[in-house]
């Protein structure tokens, strides 16, 4: 009795397992061809879920592109002191030799290190000069100087990228397009776009001109503007309609940096008020009591030091407050 019931439940576990194969193989056979369909789907990039793209697929897309874009805009791992000062020339728009300028604000060190020292001013004041002449001031000059070229540039790009705009779609190239603006605008626009049709008449990659063109014109406009010419070399697409949304961006940023000069442009002449009276004060103190401020810059010269630290401090988070980035 026991031999038989061991029998029949061997058999219908076989019979069991035998029905699950059979089964798991007519419905690997029927799916095959779906299963087929949505792999070939998969690797061109989309899956017809529904009329969406998915999330993989995107992501796949998205990681070709930055593969292809790798580089673009990408700065230099190591950059010594003559490769900070070329960029900085660059973006200044200044021909100079960089070993030229580095000996030039060694020397304004050095003088500012030998005045103080030579009027017997206090040994506090020497490494002071040193630094303000040598480093401080050329850093500042040449970042006031690159600010200004770079907002001259973003002023007219939105009419550049029009040109581009209205030439690829009356059926010009873009390499043509280019060649206008070069010719037609004036200034850093005109500046930078010859630059790049000169390189691609010298033969160089598009990779190679944009990455030089954004070491001089290191601005998010101008970094969008080279990576769409990039997706559109490597993997084509409408490229008006892209550089179209692109003057929407740049004529909205505009208008915000108006709207926010005109709302703090009473907190910026309070500020410059503000920052003025000190010096007033002292003019008028010098020529009514000549004595009296004798005084404050003989033994109490270390207060006028902490008076000018904590004006510029104070000067700084007032510019910090009232500017902002778009």
């Amino acid at each position: 009795m026991n031999a038989d019931f061991a029998i029949i439940v061997a058999i219908t576990a076989v019979g069991g397992i035998i029905l699950l194969l059979v089964g798991g193989v007519m419905v690997t056979i029927a799916m095959r061809p779906k299963m087929r369909l949505k792999k070939r789907m998969e690797s061109i990039g989309t899956i017809a879920n529904s009329g969406t793209v998915s999330a993989k697929a995107e992501s796949r897309r998205q990681k070709r592109i930055q593969e292809k874009l790798k580089g673009v805009g990408a700065k230099d791992k190591k950059e010594g002191i003559a490769d900070k000062i070329a960029i900085a020339l660059l973006q200044a728009g200044i021909q100079m030799d960089p070993n030229i300028f580095l000996m030039g604000c060694i020397g304004a060190g050095v003088l500012g290190a030998v005045v103080p020292l030579v009027m017997g001013m206090d040994l506090i004041t020497i490494p002071i000069g040193a630094i303000l002449l040598g480093a401080g001031i050329p850093k500042f000059i040449l970042g006031t100087i690159a600010k200004r070229r770079q907002a001259a540039f973003t002023l007219h790009f939105a009419e550049a990228i029009d040109v581009i705009t209205r030439g690829i779609r009356s059926g010009l190239p873009v390499g043509e397009c280019l060649n206008v603006i070069s010719r037609e605008f004036e200034g850093p626009v005109g500046e930078e776009f010859t630059m790049i049709v000169e390189g691609q008449r010298l033969g160089m990659t598009l990779e190679d001109i944009l990455s030089r063109a954004l070491k001089r014109i290191p601005t998010a406009e101008f970094k969008f503007f080279a990576i769409v010419l990039q997706i559109q070399k490597k993997t084509g697409g409408n490229l008006a309609d892209t550089l179209e949304n692109l003057t929407e961006v740049l004529r909205d940023r505009k208008r915000m940096k108006d709207k926010i000069q005109a709302l703090s442009s009473e907190a910026k002449s309070s500020a410059g008020i503000i920052a003025s009276l000190p010096f007033a004060v002292l003019g008028l103190l010098s020529v009514v009591n000549p004595d009296y401020v004798a005084v404050l810059f003989g033994e109490g010269i270390h207060l006028v030091y902490i008076g000018l630290g904590t004006m510029a401090t104070g000067v700084m988070v007032m510019r910090q407050m009232i500017n902002f980035d778009i």
